[in-house]
């Protein structure tokens, strides 16, 4: 069976990687399709839970990727004034004991570079625009801006957050602003040595949230500051003015204004999500990732949810004729829709949780993460890296969520 795949414009290419190698592994012949050159990746960090991790493992790119990764002990939550700890959560060996695999943080550039070596340079067509998606009874295709067509049973849009695919299936409907933006940039180890910071660390304060981890062991760390903002654009290659991260975090901790006084390059972008939808998928086309639900960062969720729709997607299609593929991606969505949906609200709620005033409101969310850690180890958004992929020699089925 034959499945053209558009992937993730701009050239991110995680998602469209990974729903190649599981569509590949299902027995598909794949034509993945960018719109770039070349494939590249930004320079920042992407976190792996659990679910991710599995989906890595049953493709052989664990190994590979783990080699390159950080596997923190804890997330250390923190306030914003004066570094106070709130909580700790297990990671580590706790996670990978509990969850069956590692949570990792890694470059995003590393995972790229690890996804794209196990596809074979035949599958991919890259400098190729998609102008265009249709379908009949018995196949679907791509329109290019060349005019060519590119035949296929099925087409899979992994074309992100502005996928013009979404636009196509289920009418106009733009990309939602957050109101919140970013500020994210990458520091040699040597630029904070002397800083008491956790490996892992997240704090919180009005309106704002501070984020840290290592991408690269003792070589890298990744750094995102999150802020209200009421505009702010969608771009991973806009760079912030000088010290704008300084003024905009103002009164914080001493330490988090150290790593933002001694980042270089920073960049600013602009968060945004899209809404909900019934359905993914419509005929012999489908959705996958940011297209189908993009969200806020907030649960380091994002890449872990499409890597786990392109495993369930594989799933479905394995073994199915291709009359049979309609009824293969309506069972896809009808197992992933509901979690990543479930997902997708969570993220926005952590979001408002970080964000809360200082005062009772604040006091009360400490309390419940002190004992929230206290009594279950691990963070709540730790529910999502339990959601399994469907098991081995299963297709169509899936594991308790």
């Amino acid at each position: 069976m034959r499945s053209v795949h558009e992937g993730d414009r701009g050239g991110s290419g995680h998602r469209g990687l990974a729903a190649t190698l599981c569509l590949r592994r299902a027995g598909c012949e794949v034509t993945l399709v960018e719109r770039t050159a070349r494939f590249t990746e930004v320079g920042a960090g992407i976190q792996l839970a659990p679910n991710a991790t599995r989906v890595l493992r049953r493709l052989d790119l664990l190994d590979a990727v783990a080699a390159q990764a950080a596997r923190p002990s804890h997330l250390s939550f923190r306030t914003w004034s004066d570094g106070a700890e709130i909580c700790r959560y297990a990671l580590g060996r706790a996670a990978e004991d509990a969850f069956g695999a590692p949570y990792l943080q890694v470059h995003r550039a590393d995972l790229h570079q690890a996804l794209a070596a196990a596809v074979p340079p035949r599958s991919v067509r890259l400098n190729t625009l998609v102008v265009g998606i249709d379908q009949d009874d018995d196949s679907a295709w791509v329109t290019t801006a060349s005019g060519e067509r590119l035949d296929a049973e099925l087409v899979v849009a992994a074309d992100g957050v502005r996928s013009p695919a979404r636009r196509w299936l289920f009418g106009a409907e733009e990309a939602l602003y957050s109101g919140t933006a970013a500020y994210r940039a990458l520091l040699p180890a040597a630029e904070v040595a002397d800083l008491d910071v956790p490996d892992y660390g997240i704090w919180v304060g009005p309106g704002r949230h501070f984020v840290h981890y290592w991408v690269r062991p003792g070589e890298l760390l990744n750094v995102v500051a999150v802020f209200r903002a009421e505009a702010a654009r969608e771009s991973w290659t806009a760079r912030a003015e000088p010290g704008e991260q300084l003024r905009e975090f103002e009164g914080w901790d001493a330490r988090v204004l150290r790593v933002l006084e001694r980042v270089g390059q920073v960049f600013r972008y602009g968060i945004h999500t899209r809404a909900p939808l019934a359905r993914w998928n419509v005929g012999r086309v489908t959705l996958l990732g940011d297209s189908a639900h993009a969200m806020v960062p907030f649960q380091a969720q994002g890449a872990a949810q499409a890597i786990m729709d392109a495993a369930v997607l594989g799933d479905a299609l394995a073994g199915v004729t291709p009359a049979d593929v309609p009824a293969a991606l309506d069972r896809y969505v009808r197992l992933r829709l509901s979690t990543a949906t479930r997902v997708q609200a969570g993220s926005a709620r952590a979001g408002e949780e970080y964000h809360l005033p200082d005062g009772a409101e604040a006091e009360a969310r400490n309390a419940r993460m002190a004992a929230h850690a206290a009594e279950h180890g691990f963070s709540p958004q730790s529910t999502a890296w339990a959601a399994d992929t469907p098991e081995e020699g299963t297709p169509g089925t899936q594991a308790a969520s």
